[in-house]
């Protein structure tokens, strides 16, 4: 640990805490802005500092910018796949009492930091999911490399209550760990919802040949091929042949749209969209009873919550940390065995018992209010006064979790 035990704090006045992003994502703009005030609300001082992409991350195109946060000038270095970072930490905010980093190995700055941490006994705080999810070699030294560096700090904030777990079963002090329940801000998609027209869904669903009374799928994000394009096509043709008036909505694009695009000219009852967001994404959602994912879940599942879209994945798949969300048998599905044909079955078995689905739908809009941005920043704030409390770090006349500023 590097500031354990530590009682004198580096500054003065109001605890000084800072986070360090490599670069912004656009859709954590909101959550920045949020937790600033609520860290404010606790008498304590929040900045933000990151950087830009790296040129391999630019076409993605997904960066914000807030005008309070610290603009740092990234330098990054191409090994083969991976792109190493150096991250500079401006001179003003090293004497930090609480230091947030993201946990990469690939981020060389953060041995920095954490090496010269002797000069001022600031605290060191992890956000991150502790291992690769993805990696193709879950024992191989960059994962073992990753176990030993989690233990290296003070407080860990975590994506899930599983990586909450996980952490804590690599020895980690489980009372020092604070989980986040990651989340968007869903509430324009909610608003988006809301606002589709019975009229504007007759229309969408006639533009597409789509009849009343239809058994309609969508499949909502990202085509590559950790998500089973081939699976999902071959599980619809399967649905087709059990459903008469089964459709199939594909919203995104990627690498794999090509396998979409392909199957096509004879399929009428496949609807390959492209990426829509906003009021036609929500249209698209309203026209659909089930998600049907059966690669990779990640925070897209908390969309399926708010459209009231159950989700059906196979639980083989590298799934993302929000994974964890999903309550097999509740608010979706999460088939066991990998073939089409199993997967195609499960998802059968809500669209023929209405019931299920109902009871599915009900349990989707109950969790829709659970993992919401508003508690995920409370979680965030009350982590880094428990972290700051629990190391004679927060003065008396801060706020103390114990006062939430959004209602429970």
């Amino acid at each position: 640990m590097i500031g354990a035990g530590v009682m004198s704090r580096c500054g003065a006045g109001r605890p000084l805490v800072v986070i360090c992003q490599h670069r912004l994502l656009h859709y954590r703009l909101p959550l920045f802005n949020k937790l600033r005030q609520a860290c404010a609300v606790r008498g304590i001082d929040l900045r933000l500092v990151h950087g830009q992409a790296s040129p391999r991350e630019k076409i993605k195109n997904d960066e914000g910018q807030l005008d309070w946060a610290d603009v740092v000038v990234n330098r990054w270095l191409a090994v083969g796949p991976v792109d190493l970072l150096w991250q500079p930490l401006p001179q003003a905010l090293r004497r930090a009492d609480l230091t947030l980093l993201m946990q990469e190995n690939r981020i060389l700055s953060n041995y920095w930091v954490w090496l010269t941490s002797w000069r001022c006994p600031g605290l060191l705080a992890f956000w991150g999911h502790g291992r690769n999810f993805q990696s193709a070699a879950p024992r191989g030294l960059r994962e073992r490399w990753k176990a030993w560096w989690l233990l290296r700090a003070d407080w860990w904030f975590t994506y899930t209550q599983g990586t909450r777990r996980y952490i804590a079963g690599q020895g980690f002090d489980i009372e020092r760990i604070t989980s986040l329940d990651n989340a968007v801000d869903d509430s324009g998609f909610l608003r988006d919802l809301s606002s589709v027209t019975d009229a504007q869904l007759e229309a969408a669903r006639g533009n597409l040949g789509i009849g009343a009374g239809a058994q309609v799928a969508i499949f909502c994000g990202s085509l590559y091929a950790e998500k089973r394009i081939a699976l999902l096509l071959a599980s619809a043709d399967l649905l087709r042949t059990r459903l008469a008036d089964f459709h199939l909505l594909v919203l995104g694009d990627g690498p794999d749209a090509g396998l979409v695009k392909a199957a096509l000219p004879d399929r009428p009852w496949l609807h390959w969209l492209g990426q829509r967001r906003g009021p036609e994404k929500a249209l698209y959602y309203r026209c659909a009873s089930v998600m049907l994912n059966p690669g990779l879940v990640g925070l897209h599942v908390v969309d399926a919550f708010v459209a009231q879209t159950p989700l059906v994945t196979q639980a083989s798949a590298a799934h993302s940390p929000e994974y964890d969300y999903l309550v097999d048998g509740e608010n979706g599905l999460s088939v066991a065995a990998d073939s089409a044909a199993s997967y195609a079955e499960a998802v059968a078995t809500i669209f023929t018992q209405p019931g299920l689905l109902a009871t599915m739908q009900a349990h989707c809009a109950r969790d829709a209010g659970r993992y919401t941005l508003e508690r995920m920043v409370q979680n965030f704030a009350d982590g880094i006064v428990a972290c700051l409390d629990r190391h004679g770090r927060l003065p008396a006349s801060a706020t103390g979790g114990s006062q939430p500023i959004y209602p429970s």
